[in-house]
C-alpha cells in the first residue's frame, strides 16, 4: 500500500519491516498490554526510523480490531462466485477469522455503503470483488490502514493486495481460438453494458483478435438460459448474421445454443458457440461446450492466504495473475 508522502510510512509499513502484525505495532504505540517490553522497543525504533506518524482516525479501527473479514460479492446467483466463496472462506476460517458477506448486485454506491458499515465494525480485512470501485472507495480503506484484497481482476495499482485473471486476455484467448477455427463473423451476448466491466474487458480482447467490430445483445438477467436464448434469437435475425457466438458466462452459452439449434441451425457447422468459466453443467450437456476455464477456487484460496500473510504484518506479492485456459468442446469446430 503506498505511503501518505513520500517521506512518512504507514502502519502497514511499519508492521512490515519489523515483522509483526499491524495490530501489534498499534498495541506497542499505544502502550496497550499484550506486547512484551522488549518487542515494544524494537517496534518503537522502526517506527522512528521509518518516520512514522499515526492516523488517528484509523488507529482506533486497527488498535481494537476484530476477528471479522468482509466479503463483498456482486451475486451468489453465479456460481463462478459461489466456487471461489469456498476456497476463501475455508482458508479463512481454518485460521481462526469469521467471515461477514453481502452481495452488491455490481453497484458502486451499495459497495462503498456497505465496507463504511463494516468498517465500523472493526474487521480484520476485507475482500472485494473487482478493481473497479466508488471514488471514495479507495481512500477510505487505505486511510482505515485495513488489509484489502481485490478478487476476480488485476491491476497494477490495487487498494493493496490483488489476485485474479486478466480478462482482456482471456477475450483474446477466446478470439484467437475461434478465428483460427475460421470463424468470421463474432457476436457477444452478455449484460448490460457498465454493469460488469470485467466482462467489457474480454469484449475488448474479442475485437482486437477478430480486428472487427463487435455486434452484441445485452440482457436484464445474466445468468438465466432464457436470457441466454433470447439473445440468441435477436442476433440470428441480424444480416449478415454472426457465425461464432461469445457468451458472458456458461449459463448463457447453454441457452443460447438451445436456441440455435431450435432455430434449425448446425453447432457448430452453422455457428459457433464459446462460454466462460467452466461451469459443472458444461460436463453434463449433451455436446460438450467450448469455454474458458477459470481459475475460481484458486483465486479464492490465494486470495485468502495472501490476505492473511497481510494481517500478520508480512508483504506479499500485491497482484498476482493466474491464467486461464481454452477447453475445447463440440460446440466449436476442429481444428
Amino acid at each position: 500500500m503506498s505511503k501518505r508522502n513520500s517521506d512518512r510510512a504507514g502502519l502497514r509499513e511499519v508492521a512490515a519491516a519489523a515483522g509483526v502484525s499491524m495490530m501489534t505495532v498499534s498495541r506497542a504505540i499505544r502502550g496497550i498490554e499484550g506486547v512484551s517490553d522488549k518487542k515494544r522497543a524494537e517496534i518503537l525504533r522502526v517506527a522512528k526510523r521509518l518516520n512514522y506518524s499515526p492516523n488517528l482516525n484509523a488507529r482506533s479501527l486497527v488498535a481494537e480490531a476484530s476477528d471479522l473479514v468482509g466479503i463483498s460479492l456482486p451475486t451468489l446467483y453465479n456460481d463462478v462466485f459461489a466456487g471461489m466463496l469456498a476456497g476463501m472462506r475455508n482458508t479463512i476460517t481454518n485460521a481462526g477469522f469469521a467471515t461477514v458477506l453481502d452481495t452488491t448486485n455490481y453497484d458502486l454506491d451499495v459497495e462503498l455503503d456497505w465496507v463504511q458499515r463494516v468498517l465500523s465494525w472493526r474487521p480484520a480485512a476485507m475482500v472485494l470483488t473487482g478493481v473497479h470501485h466508488h471514488p471514495e472507495l479507495r481512500d477510505t480503506l487505505r486511510q482505515a490502514e485495513i488489509p484489502t484484497l481485490e478478487i476476480w481482476d488485476v491491476t497494477a495499482d490495487p487498494i493493496d493486495l490483488c489476485v485474479g485473471l486478466d480478462h482482456r486476455n482471456a477475450g483474446l484467448v477466446a478470439g484467437n481460438y475461434a478465428r483460427k477455427l475460421g470463424y468470421k463473423r463474432p457476436a457477444f451476448v452478455g449484460a448490460p453494458r457498465g454493469i460488469d466491466l470485467r466482462a467489457e474487458k474480454r469484449v475488448e480482447g474479442l475485437r482486437t483478435a477478430f480486428d472487427t467490430h463487435l455486434p452484441a445483445e445485452r440482457v436484464d438477467d445474466p445468468n438465466s438460459y432464457a436470457a441466454g436464448a433470447e439473445g440468441v434469437r435477436r442476433l440470428l435475425d441480424r444480416d449478415p448474421r454472426p457465425d461464432v457466438l461469445f457468451f458472458l458466462n456458461d449459463h448463457l452459452a447453454f441457452g443460447g445454443m438451445m436456441a440455435a439449434q431450435a432455430a434449425g441451425l448446425d453447432v457448430p457447422g452453422d455457428i459457433g458457440i464459446v462460454g466462460f468459466n467452466a461451469l459443472d453443467l458444461t460436463t453434463a450437456l449433451p455436446v460438450a461446450l467450448t469455454t474458458i476455464q477459470t481459475p475460481r477456487r484458486q483465486i479464492g484460496v490465494t486470495g485468502a492466504r495472501n490476505l492473511l500473510a497481510r494481517i500478520k504484518g508480512l508483504s506479499p506479492d500485491r497482484t498476482v495473475q493466474l491464467p486461464v485456459e481454452l477447453l475445447q468442446g463440440a460446440t466449436t469446430r476442429l481444428q
